[in-house]
Order: structure tokens, then C-alpha cells, then sequence
């Protein structure tokens, strides 16, 4: 008998078996067991790619705090990224190690945290917000006058239903804000007419869409299999649709497994383009962002005399000290300080 002749046979294997997932998607589908927002998915599975290619596409598994610090530090060194953007990396690393491999690894718990700058955020004068909002106009523009309105984030704003616009109580309710909380924001009297004339111009869009046969739109949660025709009823319709009829959603639908075409809407990227534009025009000298609406909100209504504790449950903060940063108009500059200039 041939050496060859005494190996037992070796099991052929199975082509139409399951493939397992690879790293990647691994991760993707650890962080939407868990329910993590489509933002940090993206952004946590891209910082990964990244790691994984800078070190010529090695397994994660083969490296430790040595390739870890190396990428670190290659981002701050020769990409001078901000601090934030390293430690969001550093995050991100840190939930692939400990999550998804599931490796108990505390010398990444010791991998140096880049420090945060303290930044006084950008303000805006009255004046200027009130030139800002006069040259824009359209879905944009009233997007950006809810903003200071409201104090809401973009985002918050952006991914607004019908259901939680309350016009008789006055009062906006933003769900699943910044940390996945719900709280309750005030409704300006002067958005009352524009929203009623955008939530028409929605309905409008959305009877259209339905006799398309579309008109779906993501439920977060899986409330699609809990109530099967939510996701095309008007109450769950965004107040701000995108004007592309339908895309590809990336999440899977909940009852089906499907990727389905919904509606989205309006992307941040194209309030943000406006914003700066108006910006351009009014020659405003500082750097505007949506998020600068957001902040002016705030000073504004300290310096009017709202209690810090009323502006921080309409901002959602956690903690007073967040809040506490906007306090610096009350008593820097020519509000809180006589300069000795002029007393001379």
C-alpha cells in the first residue's frame, strides 16, 4: 500500500454552504445589532478599511499597539488631522478589537488620547443671522430658519416626521437626538405658516410617490414588521423630502431581508452647501455652518435672560457644563467687561 493510498479521503467541500461574513461585515452587522446609527456605522468601518490598508491589508488579528500607535500617530503627524478626528479613529479601532474579534487587548485602552482644544463656538450676530436667512429661500432656507429657530442639530432637523411637528401645543418633538434621546424643542410662531405650506408640498409629493407605487420610508427599530404599512403612511413621512424620487436604502428591510428603495430626505450636504453660499453673498467675516445657527440660538437666548437650565433641555445636553460654554457672551467683551480704554 502507497503512502498515498493509507490518507483517509478528505471531505470535498460544500460549494453551496454559507460563506462566513468577512471582517468587515462583520463589523457591520455587530454594530446594527446593536443599533447603531448608519453615521457611525459608515465612519467606524471606513476608519478600519483605512487601518487595515495602511498596514499593507494584514489582519487585524496579526497587529497590536505597535501598528495601532503607528496609524495613530500617522494621522496626526503627516495627515494633521484635528484631535477629534484622531480619537474618532481611535474609537473606532478600539470597538473592532474589543467587539468584534472580541480580543481583550488593555494596552488599547493605553494608546495616547489625543487632547481636545476648548473652542469658543462661532456666533452670530442678530443682524447677521437675519441677512444670512434673507438670501436663502426654497426647502434650504427654511431648513436653516428651523435651525435657529429651534436649536436643533441638521441632522435632527432633517430626519423630522410629520408625526412630531405639534402646531397646537407649539412645540416640536426631536426624536432619537445626539446619545439616542427623545426631547422636546420649541415651535417658532413664525415657522408655523412655512411648515404648514412645506408639509403640503410633502403630502403632495408622497400621494404622487404612492400612486408610483413607492412612497417608503426607513422605520428605525424594526416598527416596519410591528406595523407592516407604516413606512408608507403620512404620519412617518419626512418634513423634509428628498426631491430624488427613491435610493437604494443600505439597511435591509426588517420583514423581508431586501434592500428596498425608499425616499430620503433632503441630504445635509446640500443645506450646508446653501448655507455657505448665503454666507458668500452677505459677506458675513466668520466661518458659517448649519451648526453656527444652533449656537447662536443658544447665546441669543441667554442673553435675553432665559434660565441656563431652560436653554440646555432644549439643546439636549446632558450635563449644564456643555451648556455653559455659550455663557462666554454674558461676561467677555463689551456686555460684561468696562475696557480701561475707555475710561480714560
Amino acid at each position: 500500500m502507497t503512502e498515498h493510498a493509507a490518507l483517509p479521503p478528505q471531505p470535498a467541500s460544500d460549494p453551496a454552504a454559507p460563506r462566513p461574513p468577512k471582517l468587515l461585515e462583520r463589523m457591520r452587522i455587530h454594530l446594527r445589532t446593536r443599533h447603531y446609527s448608519i453615521r457611525t456605522e459608515e465612519v467606524y468601518i471606513d476608519w478600519a478599511r483605512r487601518f487595515i490598508v495602511f498596514h499593507g491589508k494584514r489582519h487585524p488579528q496579526e497587529m497590536g499597539a505597535a501598528e495601532v500607535e503607528a496609524f495613530l500617530s500617522h494621522l496626526a503627524v503627516d495627515r494633521q488631522v484635528s484631535a477629534s478626528t484622531q480619537n474618532q479613529a481611535k474609537a473606532a479601532l478600539l470597538y473592532l478589537y474589543k467587539q468584534v474579534l472580541e480580543t481583550d487587548l488593555p494596552w488599547l485602552d493605553e494608546v495616547v488620547q489625543a487632547k481636545t482644544p476648548k473652542r469658543l463656538p462661532v456666533v452670530l450676530t442678530p443682524t447677521e443671522v437675519r441677512e444670512l436667512l434673507l438670501h436663502m429661500d426654497g426647502a434650504t432656507g427654511l431648513i436653516a430658519q428651523l435651525l435657529y429657530g429651534t436649536g436643533m442639530r441638521l441632522l435632527e432637523a432633517l430626519r423630522l416626521r410629520v408625526k412630531d411637528v405639534e402646531f397646537a401645543r407649539r412645540e416640536i418633538v426631536v426624536r432619537e437626538g445626539k446619545g439616542n434621546k427623545d426631547r422636546v424643542t420649541v415651535l417658532p410662531e413664525n415657522l408655523i405658516a412655512p411648515l404648514q405650506a412645506q408639509l403640503q408640498k410633502a403630502r403632495a409629493l408622497h400621494e404622487k410617490d404612492l400612486a408610483a407605487g413607492f412612497g417608503r420610508v426607513y422605520l428605525p427599530h424594526a416598527l416596519a414588521v410591528k406595523y407592516p404599512q407604516a413606512d408608507q403612511s403620512w404620519a412617518w413621512q419626512w418634513v423634509f423630502p428628498s426631491p430624488v424620487r427613491s435610493s437604494t436604502d443600505p439597511r435591509p428591510d426588517a420583514r423581508t431581508g431586501e434592500l428596498l428603495e425608499r425616499r430620503h430626505h433632503v441630504y445635509p450636504e446640500s443645506v450646508q452647501r446653501a448655507v455657505r453660499e448665503a454666507a458668500r453673498r452677505t459677506q458675513i467675516a466668520k466661518p458659517v455652518s448649519p451648526h453656527v445657527l444652533r449656537h447662536s440660538f443658544a447665546t441669543h437666548l441667554l442673553q435675553a435672560g432665559y434660565d441656563i437650565r431652560t436653554v440646555q433641555e432644549l439643546l439636549g445636553h446632558a450635563d449644564v457644563s456643555t451648556t455653559m460654554i455659550y455663557t462666554h457672551v454674558l461676561n467677555k467683551g463689551g456686555r460684561g467687561i468696562l475696557s480701561p480704554l475707555d475710561a480714560l
